[in-house]
């Protein structure tokens, strides 16, 4: 959808995801360092969804894109190690499974995520203790929050602190974590609230779910 209007995309597999190679120890200063050397300087658009969120708070200062998006973001990493363990058990995951706990998602996003999993290194919920939390005291550029509803990593209270920080707050209401697989026709209307993408790809009734004025 980005290419459609224009945008070259890089798609950036994390050290111990997808296609790039794991890692002794993991923290989010290499994560970010990662990041930063895979993507050209000053991007249109960077978005980081859930650790993502967490690597690109890190990596925005040195990127500098034009307009961050945080999906949902991990800006906080909880110790409990049940957390912990119900990721670890993600890696074994089917695609039952997967219509059990998201059932919104379509089969191609449920197919797309199993092929993750099966590429991911379970070793990095072993260091995840040790990341630092979001360096987000201000917006350093502009910058999109999409958040899901309710989110449990950006409670409401959360998001008003961040609102007089500088960010910009969309929830898209319904959504689950993510967002984009849940309600995609939500994440592009929160897109375009912000001008990413035209409004030819939203319909009223996300608008409404973002409390945007109507289409014309």
């Amino acid at each position: 959808m980005l290419a459609e209007h224009g945008y070259h995309v890089l798609a950036v597999d994390l050290p111990g995801h997808g296609r790039s190679a794991p890692l002794d120890r993991y923290s989010s200063a290499a994560l970010a360092a990662a990041v930063v050397a895979a993507v050209p300087a000053s991007p249109a658009l960077a978005i980081g969804h859930s650790l993502g969120g967490l690597v690109l708070a890190h990596a925005v200062g040195e990127l500098r894109p034009e307009l961050a998006v945080y999906e949902d973001p991990a800006w906080i990493l909880s110790p409990d190690p049940v957390v912990a363990d119900s990721f670890r058990r993600q890696k074994n995951w089917t695609l039952e499974d997967l219509e059990r706990e998201q059932p919104r998602w379509s089969e191609r996003s449920r197919r797309h995520k199993l092929d993750a999993l099966a590429a991911w290194d379970p070793r990095i919920v072993d260091h995840l203790g040790t990341f630092t939390l979001a360096p987000v005291d201000e917006a350093v550029v502009p910058s999109l929050l999409v958040l899901t509803d309710p989110s449990r990593l950006i409670p409401p209270d959360r998001a008003e602190e961040l609102v007089q920080r500088g960010f910009d707050v969309r929830v898209v209401a319904g959504a689950g974590h993510v967002v984009h697989f849940d309600d995609p026709a939500g994440f592009v209307a929160a897109l375009a609230s912000r001008g990413v993408v035209g409004n030819d790809h939203v319909g009223n009734t996300f608008r409404d779910k973002l409390e945007l004025p109507p289409l014309p």
